[in-house]
C-alpha cells in the first residue's frame, strides 16, 4: 500500500464476514456496525470499524462519502457466468442441449466478429457494475478475440476478473470447433498476454466433457501442468441427459466427475458450474481433490436441469467449496438478489432453511473462497482488494414499507435477498473508485 496516496473514506453502515455461517452460529460469523467506516487507500482497504473509532482518524485531505444508512459491503462474486450469452437472455423454452444447439451456438458464432465482441463485453461489465458484481468467472467463446474484449473491457477500469477462451472440438457446429493444437496455442498465449495481468486472471476453459475429444483434453491438462497459477472451469452434471451422454463419450470413465479425474483436470483452482446430479463417489472425489462447485440456481430452473442441494458438499468430511452463479444466459437474472432468492426457494424444497447470512456469504466471501481468491477479495478486511458495494436498504416504496417492521438485521438482508433488484445498488467501487448508478 502506498502510504502516501490520497484516502477514500466512506461512511455508512458496513457489515463483514468473520468465519462461515454454514459451520458457526451466524453471531460469531459476522461484524456490523451501524455507524461504521471504511478507509481504502491506493485500491485496498486500509481500515473498517466503528465511526466512533475511526473518526478520529479522517484528515481534511481525505475524500468522504456519506452513505448515509445504506449498508456498505463486499461486492459481489459470481462464479459461473457466459458473457457472450447476455444477447440470449431470456430466451424462451428447452432444456440444456436444446438450448445450446437453439440459442448459444448461433448466438457465440457472432463473437467471430471482433466489434461484435467488444460491444458485448461492454454491456457485460456494465452489468456487473449496475448489479453490485465485482468479480465473476467467466466462459468466454472459442474465439480468441472475445477474450481480448472482455480483459480490455476489465482492465480499463482495474476489475479483478477470470476469463478464458472456451475449448470445443466435437459436437458443436463446425464455426465454433478448434482443434487440440489450436487450443493450446491460442489459450497459452492469451494466458502469457492476459494472465496476472494487473488484476486479469486467466481459466482454462473447457466448455463441458462431450465437446472435447480425449486429444483436447489432454491438452486441458497439459496447460494446466504449464501454467500451475492458472484456473480451470467447465460444466459438471447439469442435466441428466447430459450425463448419459458422457457415459456413451467415456465408457472408460466410472461417472461424469471419473472424466476430469482422469484427465487431472481437478484441484484448488478448478470450478465446476452445477453439479447438481453427482453421486456419492463423486462428491468424494471433489472433496479430496479440493475442488469447488458453483451453485446456478436461476439458470437450473429456467432450463429445467434440477436442484442443487446446498447441504450436500458440507456433509462431506471435508466439505466441498461452493458459492453462486448468475449462469447468464442460461440464468435469467445479473442481479444476485434474485440469485440468492432462487437459492433460498430452491432449498425451501429439500425442507432446508437457508438464512439470510448464508446467502450473502455465498454472494460475497464464500464465492471469493470457492475461487481461491479470500485472501485477495469477498470480505471488508484491511489488506484486502477494495471493491465493495453499497446497498441502499430503501430502494423501492415496498421495501420502505416493509423495512418498518424489520427488528434484527438478519430480517433486514432477508428482505433485501427476496425483493430488492439493480436499483438497491447505490454504487459500486471497483479497485477503490466509485461507479455510482
Amino acid at each position: 500500500m502506498n502510504n502516501s496516496a490520497p484516502r477514500t473514506v466512506l461512511r455508512g453502515q458496513v457489515l463483514s464476514f468473520t468465519d462461515d455461517p454454514f459451520i458457526v452460529d451466524n453471531s460469531k460469523a459476522y461484524q456490523h456496525f451501524s455507524e461504521g467506516i471504511v478507509i481504502l487507500r491506493d485500491g485496498l482497504i486500509e481500515a473498517v470499524g466503528s465511526a466512533a473509532d475511526l473518526s478520529k482518524q479522517i484528515t481534511d485531505a481525505d475524500q468522504v462519502h456519506d452513505h448515509g444508512d445504506n449498508l456498505i459491503m463486499a461486492g459481489f462474486v459470481d462464479t459461473h457466468v457466459h458473457y457472450p450469452q447476455i444477447g440470449i437472455i431470456g430466451s424462451y423454452g428447452t432444456q440444456l442441449i436444446e438450448w445450446l444447439n437453439t440459442y448459444t451456438f448461433p448466438e457465440e458464432g457472432r463473437f467471430d466478429d471482433a466489434e461484435y465482441a467488444r460491444e458485448a463485453a461492454n454491456t457485460f461489465v456494465d452489468q456487473c457494475l449496475i448489479n453490485g458484481i465485482s468479480t465473476a468467472s467467466v466462459f468466454c467463446t472459442v474465439h480468441e478475440q472475445s477474450v481480448d474484449a472482455l480483459f480490455e473491457a476489465t482492465d480499463n477500469i482495474g476489475m479483478r476478473m477470470l476469463a478464458g477462451k472456451v475449448l470445443m472440438d466435437r459436437n458443436a457446429p463446425d464455426f465454433l470447433t478448434d482443434t487440440p493444437q489450436t487450443a493450446y496455442d491460442q489459450s497459452k498465449a492469451l494466458i502469457e498476454r492476459w494472465h496476472e495481468h494487473n488484476r486479469c486472471l486467466y481459466a482454462i476453459t473447457p466448455r463441458f466433457a462431450p465437446t472435447s475429444t480425449h486429444e483436447q483434453l489432454e491438452i486441458v491438462t497439459t496447460l494446466m501442468r504449464e501454467h500451475p497459477t492458472a484456473w480451470m472451469q467447465t460444466h459438471t452434471s447439469e442435466n441428466k441427459g447430459e450425463i448419459a451422454w458422457v457415459a456413451e463419450l467415456f465408457p472408460d470413465c466410472p461417472d461424469y466427475i471419473g472424466v476430469y479425474e482422469k484427465y487431472d483436470m481437478l484441484g484448488s483452482r478448478s470450478v465446476l458450474g452445477h453439479a447438481i446430479h453427482l453421486s456419492e463417489r463423486e462428491w468424494a472425489v471433489l472433496s479430496e481433490s479440493n475442488t469447488a462447485v458453483s451453485h446456478c440456481p436461476t439458470s437450473n430452473l429456467f432450463i429445467g436441469s434440477g436442484f442443487f442441494d446446498f447441504t450436500r458438499p458440507q456433509r462431506m468430511e471435508t466439505p466441498v467449496r461452493f458459492g453462486l452463479g448468475t449462469d447468464v444466459g442460461g440464468g435469467s437474472s445479473f442481479s444476485m438478489f434474485q440469485t440468492m432468492k432462487t437459492a433460498y426457494e430452491v432449498a425451501q424444497v429439500h425442507g432446508n432453511n437457508l438464512d439470510a447470512f448464508q446467502a450473502f456469504y455465498m454472494a460475497t466471501l464464500g464465492g471469493a473462497r470457492s475461487l481461491g481468491l479470500d485472501g485477495q477479495i469477498g470480505n471488508l478486511k484491511a489488506g484486502l482488494e477494495a471493491d465493495l458495494v453499497v446497498i441502499d436498504l430503501q430502494s423501492t416504496p415496498l421495501i420502505r414499507h416493509r423495512m418498518q417492521r424489520v427488528e434484527t438485521l438478519q430480517e433486514v438482508l432477508f428482505a433485501q435477498m427476496t425483493l430488492a433488484d439493480d436499483r438497491a445498488i447505490a454504487a459500486t467501487y471497483i479497485n477503490g473508485v466509485c461507479h455510482k448508478r
